[in-house]
């Protein structure tokens, strides 16, 4: 009976993934802030910021400093050195998960709620954070701990279909997940690194990158 209660408990423990709790500031304010980017950049008055996902974004921060990281989303308002951005809203950038480079996960905020993190895509999309990509390589414990966080979501949520890297947004200008109304609002990203987005994408070839 014991050698069968060891078993389980290591099936559990291999079978599950464990996610850290670090939420965002995320009153009413933020709330209305986000019904308002929805509005003015998708042109839709919503009731609430429930999003129903279908993509999965994978970012880095290029920031080398997990709280240095959080800190910069915790804002509920955009900060002054991004106003290149705040003719879309005033809204902060977020993300849904946040990956220390030992490869611990924190969760932000629901992954139901829309999070303001990759342009024309944030309505579908479940965004994760990587720390670092400034001085310091992503590492091959981030790669597992996205391995385990999509596999996850994608368990989830059986709506997923498509995993991407944020420098691949614009593939998705023709497609009716992309909402963006103004035409000219589009950043270049280079994040997260190639090899590390094909990496990934490797333990998932049931998940998309949406071509033109």
């Amino acid at each position: 009976m014991k050698k069968f209660l060891l078993i389980l408990s290591l099936f559990i423990y291999a079978n599950s993934i464990e996610i850290k709790q670090m939420p965002l500031n995320f009153t009413q304010k933020r709330i209305d802030l986000t019904k308002e980017y929805i509005k003015n950049s998708y042109g839709l008055d919503v009731e609430n910021i429930y999003i129903v996902p279908k993509v999965i974004v994978i970012h880095h921060t290029a920031m080398d400093d997990l709280k240095e990281s959080y800190d910069r989303f915790n804002s509920e308002t955009l900060t002054a050195d991004r106003n290149y951005i705040m003719k879309a809203g005033n809204l902060n950038v977020s993300a849904h998960f946040l990956v220390d480079f030992d490869g611990s996960i924190y969760a932000l905020m629901p992954e139901t709620y829309m999070a303001r993190h990759v342009i024309g895509l944030n309505l579908s999309s479940i965004g994760i954070e990587n720390i670092g990509g400034n001085k310091k390589e992503l590492t091959q414990e981030q790669l597992k701990a996205n391995i385990e966080l999509v596999k996850y979501l994608k368990e989830k949520y059986k709506t997923i279909e498509y995993l991407i890297g944020h420098y691949e947004y614009t593939k998705f200008e023709n497609h009716p997940l992309f909402l963006e109304r103004d035409a000219k609002y589009r950043t270049i990203k280079h994040d997260p690194a190639v090899w590390f987005m094909e990496s990934l994408r490797s333990n998932f070839p049931d998940l998309n990158s949406y071509q033109k």
